[in-house]
């Protein structure tokens, strides 16, 4: 078997991906090709991934690194599984450029990586790039599975599901980690072992519909009654998800930081208080992009010291996507995939997050149904956004671009029309100088 991992310079990342796989029985020897279009950083995951095959797999594993779109087909050609984790044009200059600009036009972020005016230009330079991807799979590795984790993935996931051949499936982290991470906060450890959930929705804002302990008791209750004293009585980081629970009934997947930016509800000019009361970190990307990069280097050190490397096989689902899919034992998780019905009062042309079984023939999702109607809506009101973004990139439209950028609902909140083309204008052209062509 033969994995891909696009984007390696995302070296811990990637040591937790491959690091799982090559804990399965299955592929202890397993091929791996390590692909990026920067020297040093994939220079540092190769001599990580190949240290870690030594101390965790007996050298088993075959390790490779290809550099540069030269020798991208070739890092591609026969892969059964190509991993997703790439981030064009980086913190600098991109990031900077979707968070400066806007803010010259009063429009202030938190992350700006899935919706807004930050996700919308994250996601059209990206797919400018995913799109050579997909032409050089669909010769070289045909039968591929796609398995994104690049951001803003309901944008990226749903581009490719539409306009290409690849098979594809978008992987977040928030899906997992959702419940039990509510419960821990509102101090109810003991309800997590056991319990059973159900979470659909669109990918960062997945509602978190069901949630019973292991004897079937119904959870919300005392999770709304937690949730909502909480919020009167301290500051925390997850008041916009409470707030959500309390206004609208349910819990969602993606943390408070992110869910502030994709409504018009928490984040206003001139309504400081607001920022004030639900405790939103403005600029909170950048500040994690400038923290990264100087810590790097020292965690990169810290992972080489000694020379042996250990891994416990993490939470990711990758691996076991791949392990369901080559063994043929099932496997359940929640993925990224284009509507098709499967929640009915949803575009059925999105892309959505539901429950999918993973087993020899794939990744099959899961029927759903209807979201309760406030949900849904508020799932719509990202969606269309998405895929007019999605419909710019395929039909390299500049108008679809403004349209996306007037439906995301906290862009439309706060400028006018002829703002919000004049935004987007700037964006195109620090893009283009930056070297980062939109088209």
């Amino acid at each position: 078997m033969k994995v891909t991992f696009m984007g390696a310079g995302s070296t811990v990342f990637s040591k937790n991906v491959l690091g799982d796989t090559m804990l399965c029985e299955s592929f202890h020897d397993v091929e791996i090709a390590l692909y990026d279009i920067d020297k040093e950083r994939l220079e540092e995951s190769y001599l990580l991934i190949t240290k870690m095959n030594e101390s965790i797999n007996e050298g088993r594993a075959t390790v490779k690194k290809y550099l540069g779109v030269s020798e991208r087909k070739d890092a591609l050609r026969n892969a059964d599984f190509v991993v997703n984790a790439i981030q064009v044009g980086l913190y600098d200059p991109c990031t900077i450029i979707d968070f400066e600009i806007p803010k010259k036009y009063g429009l202030r972020q938190t992350i700006g990586d899935t919706l807004g005016i930050g996700g919308i230009f994250r996601a059209l330079r990206t797919i400018h790039v995913l799109k050579d991807f997909a032409r050089d799979m669909e010769e070289v590795c045909p039968n591929a599975w796609f398995l994104n984790y690049t951001n803003p993935m309901a944008m990226l996931t749903g581009y490719m599901l539409r306009y290409t051949k690849v098979k594809t499936v978008g992987l977040c982290h928030s899906v997992q980690c959702c419940s039990e991470e509510l419960l821990k906060a509102l101090g109810m450890n003991d309800k997590i072992d056991g319990r059973l959930e159900k979470i659909a929705g669109i990918n960062h804002m997945g509602w978190l519909l069901e949630i019973t302990d292991k004897d079937g008791n119904d959870l919300y209750p005392e999770i709304k009654k937690r949730a909502k004293e909480k919020n009167a009585k301290e500051k925390h980081g997850d008041m916009v998800r409470y707030d959500y629970i309390d206004k609208l009934g349910y819990y969602c997947t993606e943390s408070s930081e992110h869910n502030a930016e994709y409504n018009p509800f928490y984040i206003k000019a001139g309504r400081e208080d607001l920022i004030e009361k639900y405790n939103i970190p403005l600029d909170e990307y950048p500040r994690r992009c400038v923290n990264q990069i100087a810590g790097w280097q020292k965690q990169y050190e810290e992972l080489m010291k000694g020379g042996k490397i250990e891994h416990t096989r993490s939470k990711e689902y990758a691996s076991h996507i791949m392990e369901a899919i080559y063994t043929n034992k099932p496997y359940k998780i929640g993925g990224n995939v284009l509507n098709n019905g499967l929640i009915t009062n949803l575009p059925y042309e999105a892309c959505v997050e539901v429950p999918c079984l993973v087993d020899g023939n794939g990744v099959t999702p899961t029927f759903v149904g209807a979201l309760p109607t406030q949900l849904a809506a508020m799932n719509s009101s990202n969606i269309y956004a998405q895929m007019l973004t999605i419909e710019a990139a395929h039909e390299m439209s500049k108008e679809k671009i403004y349209q996306a950028a007037m439906m995301d609902p906290h862009t439309g909140a706060q400028l006018s029309t002829e703002e919000i083309v004049a935004l987007c204008n700037e964006l195109f052209e620090a893009h283009e100088k930056a070297g980062y062509p939109i088209f």
